[in-house]
């Protein structure tokens, strides 16, 4: 990913929010004739060691799967919000309009989780990230068709090797960020969210 230094967060605590925030994951690899292959995925985001830790499943006709247990290196990609940028928030008419987001790449070595328990601990990870009260539900359905369902997927643990955070918001046109938050404070729940990421950075303007 390009990196400016002016849009760089090095901070794990920023890159962890945005990822926890924001789950649905593209995982990216390559499938057997050496293309990129996609899947869109929500993740269980772990710290162990120091180290991000990510968890996830596919279905089993899903063949992701397969490339990951061939070829384990992989990407994952989490977009946080994002919007367009007015020229018209800079004091001077010689601007382009522009777009503002918060992403995390993720350089990822898969495991894949194929015991059936094991899956269930994963299942119940993202369970506990989305809907907790639905555990309760998951346990009532009875083992004949828990075992079906968990035959119908299967788990991976991507181990992050690298990681880098982006946040482009301008930061290096301090004499915008003022209007910015302004017009981004009364927009679109993206819009306010990126406001509301310019707060916690300190940008407030001129």
């Amino acid at each position: 990913m390009y990196q400016p230094p002016h849009f760089r967060s090095d901070d794990p605590v920023v890159a962890a929010d945005l990822m926890r925030a924001h789950p649905l994951a593209s995982l990216v690899s390559t499938d057997d004739t050496g293309f990129p292959f996609a899947s869109h995925l929500p993740l269980h985001l772990e710290e162990r060691d120091g180290r991000f830790v990510l968890w996830g499943h596919c279905a089993k006709p899903n063949p992701h799967w397969r490339y990951l247990q061939a070829r384990p290196e992989a990407l994952a990609i989490f977009m946080g919000p994002h919007a367009y940028l007015s020229p018209s928030v800079y004091p001077d008419l010689q601007r382009v309009p522009t777009w503002n987001y918060l992403t995390v790449h993720c350089r990822v070595r898969a495991r894949l989780v194929e015991d059936a328990l094991a899956k269930d601990r994963l299942l119940k990870k993202l369970i506990g990230d989305h809907e907790p009260a639905y555990a309760e539900q998951w346990r009532g359905l009875g083992e004949e068709f828990a075992h079906k369902m968990l035959a119908g997927i299967v788990g991976f643990e991507l181990e992050v090797t690298e990681w880098a955070c982006k946040l482009k918001l301008g930061q290096h046109r301090p004499e915008s960020h003022a209007r910015m938050r302004e017009q981004y404070a009364a927009g679109t729940p993206d819009e306010r969210a990126l406001a509301g990421w310019m707060e916690r950075l300190g940008m407030e303007g001129n």
